[in-house]
C-alpha cells in the first residue's frame, strides 16, 4: 500500500469513529446540548473565572471540591441514595453554593438514572459512558412536583453535562451553559 492510500485510509477510519461515548449517545444527543460540550471547556473557563468575584469561603469550598483527583467509574456502583448539592457558577451571581438535598441512582437494565427528589430545581435523566473517568449526562430539568419531560422537548428543559467520579462516595456532574441564571451549574453527590 502506498503511504498516500494508508493516509487516506487512516483519515476515512477517523471520520467513521465517533466523537464521543460509544455512540449510543450520539443518536440521543440534541444538536445544541453537542454544541454545549464542544465548548465545555471554555464556558467552563469563563465561568471559573467569574466565581472568583464570589464570597472567599465558598470561592474556597470550589477550589477544593474542583481539586480533587478523577478516579474511575468502572469499578463502582452508583446505585443508591445521595446528598446532591447545586452550585451555579458565573452568570447573575459570580458564585452561590446551595444546601443539601437527595438524589438517588438506579440501574434500568440499560445504564444508570439519577433523579434529583427534593428542593424545587430537579432533574432526571441516564448516564452514557465517554471515557474511564467521565461520563455523560442527558436529563430534563423541572420545578418541584411539575412533571419531567422528555430529553429532546426543548432548551428550557434539556441538560447536558460530564460526570466525574472524585472518590469512593463522592462525584459531580458539569453542566456547561445551562438554560437558567448560570454559566456552569455543578452538582456535587455524596454518601
Amino acid at each position: 500500500m502506498t503511504p498516500r492510500l494508508l493516509i487516506a485510509a487512516l483519515c476515512l477510519l477517523c471520520l467513521a469513529l465517533p466523537a464521543l461515548a460509544d455512540g449510543a449517545v450520539q443518536k440521543i444527543i440534541t444538536p445544541a446540548d453537542k454544541v454545549r460540550l464542544d465548548k465545555y471547556g471554555e464556558t467552563r473557563k469563563a465561568a471559573l473565572a467569574e466565581a472568583k468575584a464570589g464570597d472567599p469561603a465558598e470561592v474556597s469550598q470550589l477550589d477544593a471540591l474542583l481539586a480533587k483527583p478523577l478516579v474511575a467509574f468502572s469499578d463502582k456502583d452508583l446505585t443508591g441514595n445521595w446528598q446532591c448539592r447545586i452550585i451555579k457558577v458565573g452568570g447573575i451571581s459570580p458564585l452561590v453554593i446551595y444546601g443539601w438535598f437527595k438524589c438517588k441512582v438506579t440501574d434500568d437494565g440499560s445504564g444508570w438514572r439519577l433523579e434529583k427528589i427534593s428542593g424545587s430545581q430537579r432533574t432526571t435523566g441516564r448516564f452514557f459512558d465517554d471515557s474511564e473517568k467521565r461520563a455523560i449526562y442527558l436529563g430534563s430539568g423541572y420545578v418541584n412536583e411539575n412533571k419531567p419531560k422528555p430529553y429532546g422537548s426543548g432548551p428550557e428543559s434539556d441538560q447536558v453535562g460530564y460526570a466525574f467520579r472524585t472518590g469512593a462516595n463522592e462525584w459531580r456532574i458539569e453542566f456547561p451553559a445551562p438554560y437558567y441564571e448560570s454559566h456552569l451549574d455543578i452538582m456535587e453527590l455524596k454518601r
